[in-house]
């Protein structure tokens, strides 16, 4: 069993008995054998859920680093892409793992981006009605977003995560020497949920995410920052029950309308949610107190990293309102719409109608 790497950072979140760490830093891939083996010691078969993406280039990795710490783990290759994050390729994922006599002390690795880290622990969550997992994101959406507060789930054909469940990972191991085969596009599209945490917790984030734009500054302490945040809202209201972790979804009611509306795919999610993004900002100055100067920086940062800011005409407003109908984020027929009073301070707001959507769906067309 090889020695530890220590990580740059480790973040706690911390929920009671679910408590568990975020690391943070370059090489930590090789780490997971030796975590796995500290804190799921009665576990030995395992199954590491990956695309094939990300499958041939860390796969290998994570199965010797298992190995080396006395687990025995089978590899699950799902397709990569959206499409993957579905029932179908769940029933996939679940029948695999049982063909390799994973019981109820077995435990999950979610190797990837958001979708296998959605699909991989929703997966673990419903297998013998829940088994361990430990979340290994390898893009800047999943490390910074998505493999941080235990909401797992897939989508159905025409809505997002739709069907899920909160199921905390045992660890999660953020290497950011991953992120370096990304494409331009995947990299560029986890700047979209950075920039929303600045806009709704912490303005003075926004200095470093520009000199990362710029090729400089830290980026190992930019995914921390942005987990810190992501963390203190998920122990706040683990179960959204309580409205502050509603607070995520800024740019995210309209982004996730756009983004099934255009076919899974066919724009990235981050990319989608930077729509939704200015949408929610313009919304933001018409509606809520936040300047036009602060809005105009929020959709400046966002052209900084090549996200779109405005929408195809292809995209009916009648069918984005059907599907933002059907979201989460509507509930009795209102809309609970996160706005902006400046950059760093949301709030969940009853106010936007239908009419609102429509006049700044048409606004962002231009």
């Amino acid at each position: 069993m090889s020695d530890l790497i220590p990580p740059a950072y480790t973040v706690p979140v911390n929920l009671g008995t679910r408590s568990y760490s975020v690391d943070v830093g370059h090489g930590l891939l090789q780490n997971l054998g030796s975590i796995a083996h500290q804190i799921l010691t009665k576990s030995s078969t395992c199954a590491v859920i990956t695309d094939s993406n990300v499958g041939p280039l860390y796969a290998e990795t994570a199965l010797e680093s298992l190995k080396a710490a006395g687990k025995k783990p089978v590899l699950i290759t799902v397709p990569a892409g959206e499409a993957s994050k579905s029932l179908i390729s769940s029933q996939t994922v679940l029948s695999e793992m049982a063909r390799a006599g994973l019981d109820r002390k077995s435990f999950a690795v979610a190797l990837g981006g958001g979708v296998i880290g959605d699909l991989g622990g929703f997966c673990a969550s419903i297998y013998q009605r829940g088994i361990p997992y430990i979340q290994v994101p390898t893009t800047v959406l999943s490390q910074v977003d998505s493999s941080v507060g235990g909401k797992t789930g897939v989508n159905l054909p025409d809505a997002k995560n739709m069907v899920g469940n909160f199921h905390q990972p045992a660890h999660v191991i953020a290497d950011v020497a991953t992120l370096s085969s990304l494409h331009k596009r995947e990299w560029n599209e986890g700047f979209a949920e950075i920039i929303k945490h600045a806009c709704i917790r912490d303005a003075s984030m926004l200095p470093l995410i520009d000199q990362v734009a710029s090729g400089s500054g830290d980026l190992a302490d930019l995914i921390r920052w942005n987990i810190a945040i992501k963390a203190a809202v998920v122990e706040a209201d683990e179960y959204e029950t309580l409205g502050i972790r509603a607070l995520l979804n800024f740019g995210h009611t309209l982004g996730h309308a756009i983004e099934a509306a255009a076919g899974y795919g066919v724009l990235l999610h981050g990319e989608a949610i930077s729509l939704g993004l200015r949408a929610a900002a313009l919304l933001s100055v018409k509606i809520s107190k936040l300047t036009t100067t602060d809005a105009d920086r929020i959709i400046d940062l966002l052209r900084r990293f090549d996200l779109p800011v405005q929408l195809s005409a292809s995209l009916e407003t009648e069918e984005l309102l059907h599907i933002a109908r059907m979201d989460k984020k509507f509930e009795h027929g209102k809309i609970r719409f996160v706005l902006l009073s400046a950059l760093g301070s949301a709030h969940v707001s009853n106010e936007i109608t239908e009419d609102h959507l429509r006049e700044v769906i048409a606004e962002i067309r231009g």
